[in-house]
């Protein structure tokens, strides 16, 4: 597929009701806190350009693979939570310890993706995912709740429980939460068409991706065709 024409757009905000939730994931707007921005193109530390691909699964669609169903079970001793997006100095310092992984576009803080204030409800409603090993908090991952879809906002776990993939195991969660709520969109972030650290959530069935030019959503095949 040829590069998309270059689209670079924000915009803040304070509040948004959840059908326009709905309706800016539906256009390929993300959030980070009170910053809306949506953009076709990215610069990798290498000067080179990657082509950005909004996510969105339907999720009647979705089967887990036989790998995700592994993870399923590797995890299956920890326990679940679904509650309040909570933004606290037990969550920051999980997040400095998981962002030791990376080596490029390494944000300052937790606050970077969610507002420090209300973090539950600002701009829109916000759940928090949680993995427990007995009483050791293993990952959290911030899933935003809107009408008819929800849309992950970032997911961070402790780095020794690393072996167990649990962003794909948080992601595998995320989808049984929406489903189980009667959703019917689940928004994973993005990927990009070129190879990149996103490349696993490429292997989620029912995936779309986001056409700049057409403003529409294509089967993520039609990007790697």
């Amino acid at each position: 597929m040829e590069r998309p024409p270059p689209v670079f757009e924000q915009w803040t905000c304070g509040a948004v009701p959840p059908h326009g939730m709905d309706a800016l994931w539906a256009h390929g707007w993300r959030h980070f806190g009170r910053e809306f921005f949506r953009y076709s193109l990215s610069l990798t530390p290498a000067q080179t350009w990657q082509t950005i691909v909004p996510l969105r699964m339907e999720l009647s669609e979705f089967t887990p693979s036989k790998s995700q169903r592994r993870v399923a079970r590797r995890n299956a001793d920890l326990r679940v939570e679904v509650a309040p997006a909570v933004v606290n100095e037990a969550r920051e310092a999980m997040f400095f310890r998981h962002r030791e992984r990376f080596r490029d576009n390494i944000p300052d803080s937790l606050r970077v993706f969610l507002p420090e204030t209300e973090p539950d409800r600002a701009p829109c409603e916000c759940r928090e995912l949680r993995l427990w090993e007995g009483e050791k908090l293993l990952a959290v991952s911030y899933l935003d709740i809107g009408a008819d879809a929800v849309s992950s906002v970032y997911a961070m776990f402790e780095p020794d429980a690393a072996p167990r993939s649990p962003g794909i195991f948080t992601l595998l969660e995320e989808i049984r939460f929406a489903t189980a709520v009667g959703k019917r969109f689940l928004y994973p972030g993005y990927a990009t068409i070129e190879s990149s650290h996103y490349d696993y959530k490429k292997g989620f069935a029912g995936l779309y991706g986001f056409d700049w030019r057409t403003n529409g959503w294509l089967p993520l095949s039609a990007f790697t065709d």
